[in-house]
């Protein structure tokens, strides 16, 4: 499907112009209108229309300053197609620093939405059917939940073959299989014909520059893919696809020695943390229940039962581990999401275990 309608938002947009636009999806407690700013680029030539958001969640920012650096730069130009850029999607959550609405419901959950429900279900309605319905392919920018991070990485319904093309042209070189929760954006986009991919990068309330880094590229990455951009995307030699994660879970209260880092390979039986009390008497260790990579982990070290503290997606073995090292290690990219995310977590080495002598 390519859309050919140059009319956005009340604004008459040429090919090879851009404008700065905004368009209300509801209104405040004083009555006044709330509007999401956005800026509207045609390309020269037919082709694909495409929305990147951020900000869904209130407090997710690193797509937000991704998305400020490509409307910032005059460097590059849009060849075909028409690109919407929203910086802040859910502006009701940004503007009182928070992941939620203030009906305290999460605007991910409500899509397509509903006209007579309650605030949250009719703000999505809006943006779906002003927006996402309009669109050809979707790009959603996120962060990890508060007090966690992620290493940057693709999410989507692989089983669309237009998703598994934009997830892989992306480039992050980690891609998770999955529709998404129901009612959230990607997979309710994707279900009404709108191909949508969601990209979790970094930590919330931040912009942190290698992870926009890496959301930067990928979006350019798209884009060269649709033919939208001249050039060929940069993407990693091998990506690791992954179909199994999961979160290691705090067995006892206490505060975690975290041996990995986001974006660290891990090998079955591995040391991942070890809880210990607050005068650093060792009570329990966690290891890796199979080769992988370690997708996010919390930030916040002081932990109860059962609370996650590293999520791992798997790989097949310790040669795919190695592998995906590897090409982490040789991507300019991520390399440096690498090294700049592990400065955020104190990693340190894991201590041979005590030796039961009874």
């Amino acid at each position: 499907m390519t859309t050919s309608d140059h009319h956005w938002f009340g604004c008459d947009i040429a090919p090879g112009k851009s404008a700065n636009t905004e368009f209300e999806v509801t209104e405040s407690y004083s009555s006044r209108s709330v509007v999401i700013p956005i800026q509207i680029r045609r390309g020269i030539s037919p082709g694909p229309t495409v929305f990147v958001t951020a900000a869904l969640h209130g407090d997710e920012l690193n797509g937000t300053g991704a998305i400020r650096t490509l409307l910032a730069d005059p460097t590059w130009v849009l060849q075909s197609g028409t690109l919407l850029l929203i910086p802040v999607l859910n502006v009701l959550g940004f503007e009182r620093h928070s992941r939620y609405l203030p009906d305290r419901r999460d605007l991910n959950r409500c899509f397509p939405g509903t006209s007579g429900g309650s605030m949250a279900s009719r703000l999505a309605k809006v943006i779906f059917d002003s927006l996402i319905k309009k669109c050809d392919y979707g790009i959603d920018l996120h962060t990890a939940a508060v007090r966690r991070t992620n290493f940057p990485n693709v999410r989507a319904d692989l089983s669309n073959p237009d998703c598994l093309r934009l997830a892989e042209a992306f480039g992050a070189g980690i891609i998770l299989q999955g529709k998404g929760p129901k009612g959230s954006l990607r997979r309710e986009a994707t279900k009404a014909g709108c191909p949508t991919i969601i990209i979790e990068g970094g930590e919330v309330w931040k912009v942190e520059s290698s992870v926009a880094d890496c959301m930067t590229r990928g979006i350019f990455n798209c884009l060269k893919e649709l033919d939208m951009m001249p050039g060929k995307p940069d993407i990693p030699d091998t990506q690791a696809i992954i179909r199994e994660t999961r979160w290691l879970r705090a067995e006892r209260g206490g505060f975690m020695s975290m041996h990995v880092a986001p974006g660290d390979t891990v090998v079955k039986g591995q040391a991942i943390a070890t809880n210990s009390n607050l005068l650093a008497e060792d009570q329990n260790r966690l290891e890796a229940p199979f080769s992988g990579v370690v997708i996010g982990m919390t930030t916040l070290p002081a932990v109860q039962p059962g609370e996650p503290v590293v999520h791992i997606g798997r790989l097949a073995n310790p040669k795919s581990a190695r592998r995906h090292e590897k090409q982490i290690a040789g991507d300019d990219v991520q390399r440096t999401a690498h090294e700049h995310l592990a400065t955020n977590i104190q990693v340190t080495e894991a201590s041979d275990p005590p030796v039961d002598e009874s």
